[in-house]
Order: C-alpha cells, then sequence, then structure tokens
C-alpha cells in the first residue's frame, strides 16, 4: 500500500518566490488527505498531478493565515468542478466562522461541508479509516495549534497464509508550528516518517523561543527521541536563501534528515517485522 507524503508549501509565515506557505499532501493506500492549506495550495495540487477530487479530509493545524489562506480557492474550484461528495475538515479555532463567511460571500456550495472542531490537550483518535487511524496532539504555539499522527492499523492476516513475515504498521507524524516540548516525542513514538517545522538555525534559538517555534536541531532532537525512520524540514524562515546550513545542523544529530521542496515526495518507510532490531 501506498504511503507517501508530498510537500506543496514550504515556506513560513512570508512566502518567497521559490517557496509557497504551508501545504501537503499525504497518500495512503490511493487515498489523498491534505494537510494545512497554504495559499495557493490548489494549483500546487495541479501541478504536482494529485488530484483533489481524491481529498476528501483536510486537516488544519491552526488558524494562522499561512496555514489556511488557500481553503477558499479550493472549496470554490472543488464546487466548479462538480464535486459531490462531503469534505471534512478538521481544524482547531473558530473555523465555523471561516465556512460562514466563504458561504456568505461566494453562496453556498453544491457539497456538504463537515466541520470537526479539534480539541485535546493530549493525543486524541480523531478518525478511524478502513486502514488508517488518525490522531491529534497539541502543540506549542501562539495560538491553538495541533500535530496530525497518521497510522497504519493492524494487518489481519488469513490463518492459511504461511510463511507470511508481516511488516510493521507505518506512522506519519505532522507538526508545526511548535516551540520544542518534552512530551512531543514520546506522543510521536515510533513514527517512521516525520515531517517537522525548522523555521530558524541554531544561532536563533532566542527568536524561535519568543515566535514559539522551533530550530533545525530541535527537531532533529525529536525525531531521536521518537526513533524515527526519516526527518522532513520544513516552514523555513524567508531570511533562507540557502538551507544547507539548517540541513547540516539538523543531520548533525540526526543523519537521516532532509529538506521539504516543493513537489518532492518522501516514501513513508516500509519494514518487515523480523528487520527491527
Amino acid at each position: 500500500m501506498d504511503f507517501s507524503l508530498t510537500t506543496l508549501g514550504t515556506a513560513s509565515a512570508r512566502p518567497t518566490t521559490g517557496r509557497y506557505p504551508s501545504a501537503h499532501s499525504l497518500t495512503v493506500g490511493g487515498r489523498l488527505f491534505l494537510i494545512d492549506c497554504g495559499e495557493g495550495a490548489q494549483m500546487l495540487l495541479a501541478k504536482y498531478k494529485l488530484p483533489f477530487s481524491r481529498i476528501d479530509n483536510i486537516f488544519i493545524s491552526h488558524l494562522h493565515g499561512d496555514h489556511v489562506f488557500g481553503l477558499y480557492g479550493l472549496l470554490s474550484t472543488m464546487d466548479m468542478v462538480g464535486r459531490a461528495s462531503a469534505l471534512h475538515i478538521y481544524a482547531p479555532g473558530d473555523i465555523e466562522s471561516m465556512v460562514d463567511t466563504f458561504y456568505r460571500e461566494f453562496g453556498k456550495v453544491r457539497y456538504e461541508i463537515v466541520i470537526h472542531k479539534v480539541k485535546c490537550s493530549e493525543p486524541l483518535l480523531l478518525e478511524s479509516f478502513k486502514n488508517l487511524e488518525v490522531y491529534a496532539f497539541p502543540l506549542r504555539h501562539r495560538v491553538e495549534t495541533y500535530g496530525y499522527l497518521f497510522k497504519e492499523k493492524e494487518r489481519v492476516i488469513k490463518p492459511n497464509i504461511e510463511n507470511y513475515i508481516p511488516f510493521k504498521p507505518r506512522a506519519f507524524a505532522y507538526c508545526t508550528d511548535t516551540a520544542p516540548f518534552p512530551q512531543l516525542a514520546g506522543w510521536i513514538k515510533g513514527a517512521d516518517l516525520i515531517y517537522h517545522e525548522a523555521t530558524y538555525a541554531s544561532d536563533l534559538k532566542a527568536l524561535s523561543r519568543t515566535t514559539a517555534h522551533s530550530t533545525s536541531e530541535d527537531a532533529a532532537r525529536v525525531a531521536v527521541e521518537a526513533g524515527a525512520q526519516k526527518l522532513v524540514l520544513g516552514h523555513f524562515s524567508s531570511r533562507y536563501k540557502n538551507l544547507d546550513l539548517l540541513l547540516q545542523e539538523a543531520r548533525n544529530i540526526f543523519a537521516e534528515t532532509y529538506l521539504a521542496e516543493e513537489g518532492m515526495k518522501f516514501d513513508v518507510p516500509k519494514i518487515r517485522v523480523n528487520q527491527i532490531k
């Protein structure tokens, strides 16, 4: 089963000519999940041939503009192309007011928009799909913010299948925007792939704390403590034209670190149970 992340927008609050605001597509078994919906998300989905007609669930981390300004355009286009099935939006804060404003200013769409308010003080199971469970967990930012953990369900093997070596259920964790805090790594323990914000390099650690963000070193420590297989850095400050410093600082702590780029695909590693040490 395909289990992969495509990073669409990797900028922080101020986009640049080469980076778009936060938006990501997670593909699990042919199903697409949109995680955050920054400005231009629908164009990036089209550019990288990710059909938004297959997106039934959108997970929003928080209601800062660089994570939601693309929502109105996407909702409108979904209506224009004849969407009929319900769209589920999971988000904290007053997401209902945003949707009500959309209805008031642009009119009702022909499909149902179902709002799921996200509210928890520790990891909470949000949704259970056929092959996947989705959990929310609180992050530490200036407004109410949540990360998301996507976990494969255990496969049920028929008893007549002999010599089958099972795979470890895979998991992906999405962590942005957040200051570091001690519980985070434990909440996403065992995630094979982690996307973690790295807004700043270590020389701006004081600024990262003031703005409730993380450095690349903070992200790498989370990956080590969580026992991840792979770390993807994103949500980069516009001050960085070259990201090599952030990558090197993280790799000094966690070698399997990679930079997110628009349109880049990261597979969630598939590991047989007998490969686990």
